[in-house]
């Protein structure tokens, strides 16, 4: 388990192999709950050139919180909005389940997300790169197919009106004193 502050590596993997990476704040490490912070400013590393966000350097924004329960097939990520950092959404982040590593945890974007309004409506998002993604390989029309129908599940729990999250995480704030780190030497290694 890690500490609360302490800097970890959240790699995006594929193929066997990291593609994607970004230095994370622990927030919350349980046997039930992984909650870690990509602040603002955070650098990404890449492997190769066909990561979909290939040629950003680093996080911007406001910054993003991670929720994510072990074996779940998705994380629930909160974005804010504003000078007044105001919640701005929910977002389901469709990902084969985290798997901690020496370093932080490895996981597989999906590349198809859902994403929640604070007024309840929730709408696909990157439907089109997820199609673009499947038909240039990156998934197979097997893994599609699965990955669809998570993300279908998914939404099916959002229309019902279900909340397996816990809503007050729209209302955190990182702590002042947190520092972005860079990605360590070897992140790019299994």
């Amino acid at each position: 388990m890690w500490s609360e502050g302490e800097t970890i590596v959240r790699r995006d993997v594929h193929r066997g192999r990291p593609w994607h990476a970004v230095p994370v704040i622990v927030v919350r490490d349980e046997p039930e709950l992984l909650a870690t912070y990509t602040p603002e400013g955070a650098p990404f590393g890449f492997v190769g050139e066909d990561h979909p966000w290939f040629g950003r350097e680093r996080w911007t924004g406001h910054g993003a919180l991670e929720l994510q329960r072990p074996g779940e097939e998705h994380a629930v990520w909160v974005f804010w909005s504003g000078p007044e950092r105001s919640h701005a959404a929910w977002y389901f982040n469709l990902q084969t389940p985290f798997r901690r590593t020496p370093i932080g945890f490895d996981t597989r974007d999906h590349e198809l997300d859902l994403l929640l309004e604070p007024g309840g409506e929730w709408h696909w998002k990157d439907v089109e790169e997820f199609a673009r993604a499947t038909r240039n390989g990156r998934f197979t029309p097997r893994e599609a197919a699965a990955i669809q129908a998570q993300g279908d599940r998914l939404a099916a729990r959002l229309v019902r009106g279900e909340r397996w999250w816990d809503e007050s995480w729209a209302a955190w704030v990182p702590d002042p004193a947190w520092k972005v780190a860079e990605l360590p030497e070897g992140w790019d290694v299994v």
